[in-house]
């Protein structure tokens, strides 16, 4: 399809790449998501766990339906590197709004975000942390994962995404989560993220993470949400403020039982021109 222009950008290690494209001319879903495929192989490609579109809320996806263009003028069409759709990303969507300041297509502050999950607020400055109003994270039914051949007991949660968010006095180490995780389809038709953290100490928990549709990531910013929310409520607890640490970095979630909030950093590190073919088998 030409050349096409990008940014890179990461949040906790957490990368992506981050498209331009206000006017709604490019399609991700072209070729069943081959140039998302593409973009973020780690070889043949620039590179990343997804894609961020960068698109005005008055041209969105045709998938999109319903996004008030009164409240956000922009619109995070964000992609798994395999190419399927995610509802949310709590790390994108801040590296989203830095991409906006530093376009300068939003001024520091806080704005809206739309996203398929609803509007994002985030808070964010030309440096520094990015905080994002995440909404309230859902507690659903108690399910297990196999994780490594080894099962082990969570909870679901949602935060605009389907997360199992597992508590284990197991060593996070020794566990594989390169291979998909087991898990319930009738209760995770669409699939799910699947999180392995150890139990609140201190106020701060170590997590790892297997995304649908990216596989171990080195940080989920819905699933820091999520994992936070399973481990206060395993104290519990239904409100609080928890350090997670992720192999990527630190961020911190803050509950307070109406809403959720994720402070961490976002980061552009790259931008340039990307006009490889797409290769046959990405």
């Amino acid at each position: 399809m030409g050349h096409v222009e990008f940014v890179k950008g990461h949040g906790t290690e957490n990368d992506f790449v981050v498209l331009p494209d206000p006017d709604g001319e490019i399609d991700l879903a072209d070729g069943d998501g081959a140039l998302v495929r593409a973009l973020c192989h780690r070889r043949r490609g620039i590179g990343a766990d997804g894609v961020l579109r960068v698109v005005r809320t008055d041209a969105p996806p045709a998938d999109v339906a319903g996004i008030d263009a009164s409240e956000a003028t922009w619109f995070m069409d964000y992609r798994n590197a395999d190419g399927s759709i995610a509802e949310m990303c709590g790390n994108g969507v801040r590296v989203f709004a830095r991409y906006l300041v530093d376009a300068g297509l939003v001024g520091p502050g806080t704005h809206p975000v739309a996203t398929r999950a609803g509007t994002r607020w985030v808070t964010v400055d030309h440096t520094g942390p990015v905080t994002v109003d995440m909404g309230a994270a859902v507690l659903g039914p108690a399910s297990t994962a196999v994780v490594d051949g080894v099962e082990l007991e969570g909870v679901a949660v949602d935060v605009g995404n389907p997360h199992l968010a597992c508590v284990t006095l197991r060593d996070l180490d020794a566990l594989d989560l390169a291979r998909p995780p087991a898990f319930d389809t009738s209760l995770f038709p669409h699939g799910v993220n699947v999180e392995v953290l150890t139990p609140l100490r201190d106020g701060a928990v170590r997590l790892r993470v297997h995304e649908r549709g990216s596989g171990e990531t080195r940080s989920c910013g819905t699933g820091t949400v999520a994992g936070a929310v399973a481990a206060l409520g395993a104290e519990g607890r239904g409100t609080g403020a928890v350090t997670v640490h992720t192999p990527g970095g630190t961020l911190v979630v803050g509950v307070d039982g109406a809403t959720t909030t994720l402070t961490g950093p976002a980061e552009l590190v790259a931008r340039g021109t990307w006009g490889a073919p797409l290769a046959i088998g990405v």
